[in-house]
C-alpha cells in the first residue's frame, strides 16, 4: 500500500517561477551573490549544458534551466526582448538587497522608493534579461488610507497622452 503524496512537493508553494536563462551555472551564483539563494540542485544534458536548476530564495523556490535553440526555448537575452513579468521579491532590507544585486551586476530601472501602497520598492534587470522587483513592506494600510494615498501619488504623476 502507497502513502498519500502531496500534490505540491515539501517546500515549495503552489506558483514557482521557472526561467531560462543563457548560462544557468553563472546566473546561479549570481542569484547565490545578489539575493543570497541556496543551490538545491543542478541537472545536467548529456552534453553538460544545465536542464534544471533549483535555487531557494528565503522561503521560495525558484526554477531555472539553459537555453535550448533546438527546442525553441530561449532567453530574453537571446531574443532581444523585455520579459512581462517581473520576479517580486520581499526581503527584510529591500536597500541592502537592491545594493548587493546592483554590486553582483544587475542593471537598476527603477531607483527603491517607499511606495503608496506601503512598501519600499524598486526594480532592476539581471544580467540574464529577467526584471526583479525588490520589496520590503513598510506600512499596512486600510482600503481608505490605501486609496487616498493612490489619490495623492496619482496626482502627481505626468497623464499620459
Amino acid at each position: 500500500m502507497s502513502e498519500k503524496v502531496s500534490p505540491v512537493p515539501a517546500g515549495f508553494h503552489t506558483l514557482t517561477a521557472h526561467i531560462i536563462v543563457n548560462d544557468s551555472r553563472k546566473a546561479t551564483e549570481f542569484y547565490k551573490q545578489a539575493f543570497g539563494a541556496e543551490v538545491l540542485g543542478i541537472a545536467e544534458a548529456p552534453d553538460g549544458k544545465v536542464m534544471h536548476a533549483l535555487v531557494k530564495i528565503g522561503d521560495s523556490m525558484l526554477m531555472l534551466n539553459d537555453e535550448f535553440p533546438e527546442w525553441h526555448v530561449l532567453s530574453p537575452t537571446s531574443t532581444n526582448a523585455q520579459t512581462a513579468v517581473n520576479l517580486h521579491l520581499y526581503v527584510e532590507d529591500a536597500d541592502k538587497v537592491y545594493a548587493a544585486a546592483v554590486a553582483a551586476g544587475a542593471t537598476p530601472t527603477m531607483p527603491l522608493e517607499d511606495q503608496f501602497w506601503g512598501d519600499r520598492y524598486g526594480k532592476l534587470k539581471d544580467p540574464f534579461g529577467h526584471t526583479w522587483a525588490i520589496a520590503t513592506h513598510i506600512k499596512d494600510q486600510g482600503p481608505e488610507e490605501m486609496k487616498a494615498a493612490q489619490d495623492e501619488a496619482m496626482a502627481k504623476m505626468p497623464t499620459h497622452q
